[in-house]
């Protein structure tokens, strides 16, 4: 008996995956948020934006830098709002000295201190050039865009990203960040505090991505 062997190989993909792929391929995030930015989310954030300092003395965590996730939640939803994944998201603003900067990745961070704030918790800002893939806080801060309203979970995603380029972007259009440390600055932005699945949080630092930061000196 003798065999044929096809020489190419081949795989078999669903028509639903292939049609779920062209819907994903056609969707423009650059354009999706070009058609909210200055209309809507930019007045949001401005809306929304709460006192920095305020937040963190009301997370209040322990000696070791944690809190119990039932006693954050009232805090959430007084200055926030809590996800459907459980991820506790806030719009902040504030004032605060520059403590340190380090670009020595894509991720880079500065530490800051702010006015108002005597706590132990540790307060980061992104300076990028990039943000974590999974950073989704002013997207999800915002409030008005919801899973619901793409047709896939790669549409949502992407508009994630879009934002977060966007961001990192228009906030140090005129800053030296190489020349941050010790200065004063205003900032405006979103941070995100994940509980899903957890009982207690690490509130040892938080995170924060900017949106509008203006060096005073």
């Amino acid at each position: 008996m003798g065999y044929f062997a096809w020489p190419y190989a081949f795989t078999v993909v669903p028509i639903e995956q292939v049609e779920q792929q062209k819907i994903s391929e056609a969707f423009d995030a650059v354009n999706y948020v070009d058609g909210i930015w200055d209309s809507k989310v930019l007045p949001t954030i401005d809306a929304k934006a709460v006192n920095l300092a305020d937040v963190l003395t009301a997370l209040h965590p322990d000696a070791q830098g944690i809190a119990a996730k039932d006693d954050l939640i009232d805090v959430a939803n007084k200055y926030g709002l809590i996800t459907v994944g459980e991820a506790h998201v806030y719009i902040v603003k504030g004032e605060a000295k520059v403590i340190s900067v380090d670009t020595s990745t894509s991720l880079g961070v500065m530490e800051i201190q702010p006015v108002g704030y005597d706590g132990t918790i540790k307060v980061l800002v992104y300076l990028g050039p990039r943000i974590p893939s999974d950073e989704t806080s002013v997207r999800d801060g915002v409030g008005f865009i919801n899973f619901g309203d793409f047709k896939e979970q790669t549409e949502f995603g992407k508009v994630g990203s879009e934002i977060n380029k966007r961001v990192i972007n228009q906030a140090y259009t005129d800053v030296d960040k190489e020349q941050l440390v010790g200065k004063t600055i205003d900032f405006v932005g979103a941070m995100t505090i994940r509980t899903f699945n957890l009982v207690n949080i690490d509130l040892s630092k938080v995170t924060i991505v900017p949106v509008k930061i203006e060096v005073k000196g």
